[in-house]
């Protein structure tokens, strides 16, 4: 990942035409920085406490904390040779010492999670999601915060409110979060402080904050400019932001951001994913091209050009039976995606074991990683509709082979709980598969399968912990843990509905 640094906050969005477009404005004439490689999964940005090995934020939005249901609570779960831990671990939420505010119910601390560093000061830093909070009076106006990483990891008492400057009821601030170097913090000087910044979704209204270089305050500051859900909206509809992901699509020194989101109106819920292309200023940010399906998104070089590549998994109104996956190629140069798909997947494609059905969500979650060490990125896919047997619901995980093509209908396996080496059974509803994270927790080179059911024991939520090998993914040796194992509260915990990717 290409990482930014730590300072005062202030946020800028992008230039849009009144009919929608978006306005790619002149680009800085100060010195381009080198091109940047791929960064959509061979460079993580989570590495909290800076010991060279990715760390793992999870999501427990239902949480009852300290008498307050769905308050919620993140985990964080430091990684080493080892690999994951479960002793080596924090657990944070609005009751902790020195986090801005106080649980209250339905906040959803940890709705949403992401990475990166802000302040480039080598440590990763995370950001937290409440779409529920409440501020000025206002219901689900949504708020963030930000937990700066040390050689200790993440601390309440290092943390940092974030906010949008336009409060409305319901807009759910902080319902999705991606950081990455979209644009310099400044634009005379581009190639100084190569700092994250941080995309913050809205239900209608997407929004971009960097922390300022030099100052010693981290308080954010939002400036009125913002790109609001009705400029990417098909005639005729309204639409509703739901996810992100970011790549280098183009081969330039930025990062690309996606952004997915379904239709609302007479005609709700079809998925439409927007690119935007990074660029030295913000309000050069450019027109990266727009593609069918969603709303799940995620990034990867999957064609080894140097150059990140796009997969939608479609799940919306208007995908096929089941759900399907359709993969983008980078071309290569300056111009981005190709706008055609190089390759569609669903259940009924040669070498995927089952078959398409009505509410499996096929796509509905996706993770990127090399699970058998070959060079060439793997594709989780995951499926938390899927019926097992008679048990409704009780989700799946699919794993893609990367080849130089894009995916290989060779060597494709599936994941559930009916496996005799998965821990547990299938129940109605578990949702297993409902998030999913490759991960190379002890940096060998491959990469293992955090498989979230955040529908187990009704609720509660569980991750399964399946190993890599240079075969892929194995059931045997598969491991399981939920909150209380570290150290947190459990019942209706919907722990591992999010999982940073």
């Amino acid at each position: 990942m290409h990482h930014l640094g730590r300072a005062a906050v202030t946020t800028a969005a992008l230039i849009t035409l009144a009919g929608g477009a978006v306005v790619a404005a002149p680009a800085s004439q100060a010195a381009v920085p080198v091109p940047f490689p791929s960064i959509g999964w061979q460079q993580r940005n989570c590495d909290f406490d800076g010991n060279g090995f990715d760390d793992v934020l999870t999501g427990a939005p239902g949480a009852t904390v300290s008498g307050a249901s769905g308050a919620g609570y993140v985990t964080v779960q430091y990684s080493s040779s080892g690999g994951l831990s479960t002793t080596k671990k924090s657990v944070l939420h609005q009751n902790v010492s020195g986090v801005p505010g106080g649980v209250e119910t339905g906040d959803r601390f940890g709705g949403a999670v992401a990475s990166g560093d802000l302040d480039n000061d080598g440590y990763d830093d995370a950001v937290v999601g409440i779409p529920g909070e409440d501020l000025a009076g206002l219901p689900d106006t949504g708020g963030a915060v930000v937990f700066w990483g040390s050689p200790t990891g993440l601390h309440g008492s290092d943390s940092t409110w974030l906010e949008s400057g336009d409060l409305r009821a319901g807009a759910h601030f902080g319902r999705a979060l991606e950081a990455a170097r979209y644009y310099a913090p400044d634009p005379a000087d581009p190639n100084a402080d190569p700092r994250d910044s941080l995309a913050v979704l809205e239900d209608d209204a997407l929004l971009f904050f960097t922390l300022t270089p030099g100052q010693a305050a981290r308080r954010p500051a939002l400036s009125e400019h913002r790109v609001r859900a009705s400029d990417f909206a098909p005639a005729g509809t309204g639409f509703e932001f739901r996810g992100l992901t970011h790549g280098n699509y183009n081969e330039d020194s930025w990062s690309d951001l996606a952004v997915s989101g379904v239709t609302t109106g007479s005609e709700p819920g079809v998925g439409t994913v927007h690119v935007l292309h990074g660029a030295p200023d913000v309000a050069g940010l450019g027109d990266g091209g727009t593609f069918p399906g969603g709303p799940a998104v995620v990034s990867g070089d999957w064609d080894g050009t140097g150059q990140d590549d796009l997969v939608v998994g479609d799940t919306s109104a208007g995908a096929p039976k089941g759900g399907g996956i359709t993969l983008y190629l980078g071309r290569g140069d300056l111009s981005g995606l190709e706008p055609e798909p190089a390759q569609y997947w669903t259940q009924d494609s040669p070498g995927v074991p089952g078959t398409a059905e009505a509410g499996d969500q096929w796509g509905a979650e996706l993770s990127a990683g090399d699970t058998d060490g070959d060079g060439h990125p793997d594709l989780a896919v995951g499926a938390p509709g899927e019926d097992i047997g008679t048990v409704p619901d009780a989700g799946a995980v699919w794993v893609l082979r990367g080849d130089p093509t894009g995916f290989s209908d060779v060597g494709v396996k599936s994941f559930d709980q009916q496996l005799a080496d998965i821990p547990g059974v299938a129940e109605k509803s578990d949702r297993w598969g409902g998030q999913v994270r490759l991960v190379d927790a002890n940096k060998d080179g491959l990469f293992g399968l955090l498989a979230a059911a955040p529908g187990e024991n009704t609720d509660d939520g569980f991750i399964w912990v399946l190993p890599a090998s240079s075969s892929g993914l194995l059931a045997r040796g598969t491991w399981t843990y939920d909150g209380a194992r570290l150290g947190a509260p459990t019942a209706n915990a919907l722990f591992g509905a999010a999982i940073d990717e």
